[in-house]
């Protein structure tokens, strides 16, 4: 279906799942999966993850999405970023093309990913930005999904509209 960017917040996005950029124990963090357990609103959702953890960067896992608008919640573990030269690339391939194929596994039809790794784990903006851009179009030369981009940076949203334009 099609790739969008939206300059929003993650948790106002109309979906079928979100996408939480989750650490190996998917424990509540902050920025963005501090958001969404914050509007998850749910002491449940904490002890659904406990059973589901740990889990290995570029994996996923999915869990209910409680008071959220979206129906479940994908939580992704991206790689931290080092020096680009220990297959954090892959790994963060990895973790979209995990994502998106647990969506497709569970019949979404849409998601919203944040920019995964690109916050406290340190991954440069760009080369975050082209790779989920690319692993997301790939995913979808072969699968009929909606899948929106979330981010309030507006540097972000620019470099995404420019790969997406290209």
């Amino acid at each position: 279906m099609t790739l969008k960017v939206e300059k929003k917040s993650i948790i106002d996005i109309e979906a079928d799942a979100i996408v939480n950029a989750a650490n190996e124990e998917l424990k509540r963090g902050g920025g963005i999966s501090g958001i969404i357990f914050e509007a998850a609103n749910s002491d449940e959702l904490q002890k659904e993850c406990d059973k589901l953890a740990p889990i290995e960067p570029g994996k996923s896992a999915i869990t209910s999405g409680y008071d959220l608008k979206a129906k479940y919640i994908i939580h992704t573990v991206g790689p931290v970023y080092f020096d680009g030269n220990k297959g954090e690339d892959k790994i963060l391939r990895d973790a979209y093309l995990s994502a998106l194929n647990l969506a497709k596994e569970n019949g979404l039809k849409s998601i919203v990913f944040p920019l995964i790794s690109s916050g406290i784990y340190g991954y440069p903006k760009d080369e975050a930005a082209e790779i989920a851009v690319n692993a997301i179009l790939d995913f979808l030369k072969e699968n009929d999904m909606e899948v929106i981009i979330s981010t309030l940076d507006q540097k972000i949203y620019d470099v995404i509209m420019e790969k997406l334009n290209k």
